[in-house]
């Protein structure tokens, strides 16, 4: 299994980013997708789930309304659309799948600041 997240950056306060995670290794379309986030000296929290043909997106709270999740299942990718972030954004963000839920990529890094 492989996992490579892309698409973090700087952004000021109300701007958007668009991730993206590359999988490979695996049956992507058999399996839900999910993004998790982890801030310094935080857990790691689940942000979004999309169930494996992408009938079903799921948020968290926090994110509801202004993050969307979505996937390719031909290009084997799952992006992360974020919009009107907030400075509590900023984390480390994953990709994570159901196939195996212990692997982690090395993450993207997203900062909301002025």
């Amino acid at each position: 299994v492989q996992l490579v997240e892309s698409g973090g950056g700087l952004v000021q306060p109300g701007g958007s980013l668009r991730l993206s995670c590359a999988a490979s290794g695996f049956t992507f379309s058999y399996y839900d997708m999910s993004w998790y986030r982890q801030a310094p000296g935080k857990e790691r929290d689940l942000v979004a789930t999309i169930t494996s043909t992408g009938g079903m997106r799921k948020y968290a709270d926090s994110v509801q309304g202004r993050f969307t999740i979505s996937r390719d299942n031909v290009k084997n990718t799952v992006y992360l659309q974020m919009n009107s972030l907030k400075p509590e954004d900023t984390a480390v963000y994953y990709c994570n799948t159901e196939a195996v839920p212990t692997y982690w990529g090395q993450g993207t890094q997203v900062t909301v600041s002025s």
